[in-house]
């Protein structure tokens, strides 16, 4: 029987580190240069360009498990629209959440307009199943898409004021994404962005648990829980075997 090559065959460093220096870029705000130095305290000398090449290489996979143990999204979409600059220009960032709060996608678009709403509904529904109902903003671009994507023809569509804070599931979404845009002093080119975006939702969210509902041991144990299935992905469980 043909041995199967592990996912880090080639890699000087173990899956333990690798997926270690992947979990932290993406789940604090750090830089590149910051996971180097941490990294190097334990002992690990590698350069930020090999933490890039580690997330650019694990990132998606990683975010594809977390997204696969979430189970099925809530039933109301909550879509919105936020610009942000690349080296200056202005790029569309379309996020969907769900009513629980969990990212359903983003698509960074260059327009605003029908075809960029349209080509956005179709991106989230390819791996959603038809909500029961979406919520926007009162843009005009999503009600001219949506009557062009047959499967939400008989979805209910609820519009609200964008300065009456009543889509704040969507609104709320885009804090993360804020706070990490300032931390790396803004965004650069749209593909690696696009890449990084989709990578960073899942993967925060799954360590991201909410606190302000939870005690002390519950919080630890459920994010002990978290730890561990991470591991699982990453081929390094043995290592907390008794």
């Amino acid at each position: 029987m043909k041995k199967i090559k592990s996912t880090y065959h080639g890699f000087r460093f173990p899956a333990a580190i690798i997926s270690c220096a992947v979990r932290w870029y993406h789940r604090f705000n750090l830089s590149l240069r910051d996971v180097e130095e941490l990294l190097l305290e334990r002992g690990v000398n590698v350069t930020y360009e090999s933490v890039r090449n580690w997330c650019d290489r694990f990132g998606a996979q990683f975010a594809r498990c977390a997204k696969a143990v979430r189970g099925e999204p809530g039933s109301t979409w909550h879509l919105d629209e936020v610009f942000v600059k690349l080296r200056g220009e202005p790029y569309v960032l379309w996020r969907a959440v769900d009513e629980h709060g969990a990212e359903l996608d983003v698509l960074l678009q260059k327009r605003r307009d029908k075809a960029a709403a349209k080509r956005f509904f179709r991106r989230v529904l390819q791996s959603h199943p038809v909500p029961r109902k979406i919520v926007t903003d009162q843009l005009r671009s999503y009600p001219a898409a949506k009557a062009e994507v047959p499967e939400l023809a008989g979805v209910k569509h609820v519009f609200v004021k964008a300065s009456a804070r009543v889509n704040n599931r969507a609104e709320n979404s885009r804090q993360p994404t804020r706070r990490r845009e300032r931390q790396m002093q803004g965004f650069r080119d749209p593909r690696r962005t696009q890449a990084f975006l989709s990578r960073f939702g899942p993967i925060r969210q799954h360590f991201a648990l909410p606190r302000h509902r939870m005690n002390a041991a519950r919080h630890r144990a459920a994010l002990q829980s978290r730890l561990l299935t991470w591991q699982e992905w990453a081929g390094v469980s043995h290592l907390n075997a008794n």
